[in-house]
């Protein structure tokens, strides 16, 4: 088996989401040179929010991000944002894609996009792939590595990034527990789960502001992850920065571990997994926790609040997923099986306010 044999690989543009290749050619000949007469493109798998596009011509290769097609929501998908952040990470944090090029003009492909390098490597998703075969002790490693990289991004200077006005932190942990709660009872099904008990939890504990702001990548998890084909250890990337800003390091970290399941939990928790945390070797959320802490300087402090905060996050994005398919907004049958994993991650909730799981 082969480093190239485990590479994350591009593939057929899904129908819809074809670009217009003429114009990108003759918009893009200036910016690239003469190599963009012969460009091609296929699509990154996955995804549910921003596409990702392979831009190749000849040995040359570029990644090319736009907002998916049909949004109005110009603030969830901001393009100049994302652009902007990876811009002043580039010298300060090296596992950022390096940008190369924004356009804001819709008259070449309809909308905004930018350019990035490709970072050739292993992506992790839901399993482990077989031909891995890390072992325990390797696996260990390779996933402290990976929460090592998030503490490092925590860890960057903001002004020395140019980013002290990138955000809001002062108030940003309020502002985001309020917003969540909003938005879970705008999207309140009949069929639903009860998160009564949760969101006055939620409500009654929120913990004093930390008065720590550090960059925040905010959906830090393993498929948005490279790790090296060489060194499937080493983390050579993170991507996908769209929900990225200035804002509290535990909320992050509390995110990312919001979908880690350890063996320690019920087995209808672990059934509903996304990443694969639970394998032999894989650290617990406490080690983790602890590692952060060590490594960082920063305290977590009240981590069962933010822990339950994490799910009931997931809980309401997975709603408002589900909102769409119970009213006919779509009729993609995959949606309805939010409906279910909404009961697992209220189900969760509920033993963490009842101190059944502190980590």
């Amino acid at each position: 088996m082969t480093g190239a044999d485990l590479e994350d690989r591009a593939g057929r543009i899904r129908p819809g989401e074809e670009l217009p290749l003429e114009r990108l050619r003759d918009y893009l000949r200036p910016v690239l040179g003469a190599t963009a007469g012969a460009l091609e493109a296929r699509q990154f798998p996955g995804g549910h929010s921003n596409l990702t596009y392979l831009l190749g011509s000849g040995d040359e290769q570029w990644v090319l991000r736009r907002p998916p097609f049909g949004s109005k929501v110009k603030s969830a998908h901001d393009m100049s944002r994302e652009y902007r952040i990876l811009s002043a990470l580039k010298d300060v944090f090296p596992y950022g894609p390096v940008p190369a090029h924004f356009c804001g003009d819709h008259d070449v492909i309809g909308c905004d996009f930018y350019l990035m390098n490709y970072i050739r490597g292993l992506v992790i998703r839901r399993e482990y792939p077989p031909e891995l075969n890390l072992g325990p002790d390797r696996t260990r490693r390779q996933l402290f590595n990976f929460f090592d990289v998030l503490g490092e991004l925590h860890s960057v200077d903001l002004a020395e990034a140019g980013l002290e006005d990138f955000g809001r932190p002062a108030g940003y942990a309020q502002r985001q527990v309020e917003g969540w709660i909003l938005r879970w009872e705008n999207a309140v099904t009949d069929d639903t789960v009860n998160c009564d008990a949760i969101v006055k939890w939620l409500g009654d504990h929120l913990p004093p502001e930390s008065g720590r702001a550090s960059v925040i990548h905010n959906d830090y998890k393993l498929d948005n992850v490279i790790f090296s084909l060489d060194d499937p250890l080493t983390v050579i990337g993170v991507l996908d920065w769209e929900m990225a800003t200035v804002g509290d390091p535990v909320m992050d970290l509390a995110y990312t571990l919001g979908y880690w399941v350890q063996t320690s939990d019920p087995d209808w928790y672990r059934e509903a997994r996304t990443m694969p945390s639970d394998v032999p070797g894989a650290p617990s959320r406490a080690e983790i926790v602890s590692r952060f802490q060590e490594r960082t300087g920063i305290a977590v402090d009240n981590f069962p609040f933010w822990f339950c905060f994490a799910l009931f996050r997931l809980l309401v994005i997975g709603q408002q997923i589900y909102y769409r398919y119970y009213h006919g907004h779509t009729r993609d049958e995959r949606f309805a099986g939010f409906l279910q994993k909404a009961f697992v991650l209220q189900k969760m909730c509920e033993m963490i306010v009842s101190g059944k799981i502190e980590h």
